[in-house]
């Protein structure tokens, strides 16, 4: 019980890392052509325009490994008090974050690259926390 309070805003953002990576992954997984038809048109106009399923495929490999390091994090601090997953699933999760944010200035959708800055306050939040 002392490791959930010492730990507890840890544990409840690496939960958030978990469920927000794990989800996005596997919608990509399970509706992987509407995915690509979309973000073909969203990049478009854009020098990502011929690479959009490399690059889909590279962001649910990044999205994933989050998700999972995550996972192993809260294990990790459950277990052992050991941190080390927990912050690897926090640095990834920050570089999945800017690659994203990326996308979006790049598209010129500003609306969503806001949208990925909301996500990214939190994660690197959860980086500063676990810095030994």
């Amino acid at each position: 019980m002392e490791t959930i309070q010492e730990y507890a805003s840890e544990l409840i953002l690496l939960l958030f890392l978990a469920l927000t990576f794990l989800q996005s992954g596997a919608d990509k997984i399970f509706d992987w052509k509407g995915n690509i038809g979309w973000l073909k048109g969203h990049f478009l106009k854009t020098p990502f325009r011929n690479s959009v399923p490399l690059l889909v495929g590279i962001i649910l490999a990044l999205e994933l490994i989050t998700g999972i390091a995550s996972l192993m994090g809260i294990y990790g601090i459950l277990s052992s008090q050991n941190t080390s997953m927990a912050f690897w699933g926090a640095l990834l999760g920050c570089i999945t974050l800017l690659m994203l944010l990326l996308g979006q200035r790049v598209a010129k959708d500003y609306d969503g690259a806001r949208t990925i800055v909301i996500y990214l306050m939190p994660t690197v939040f959860l980086l500063f926390l676990l810095q030994n």
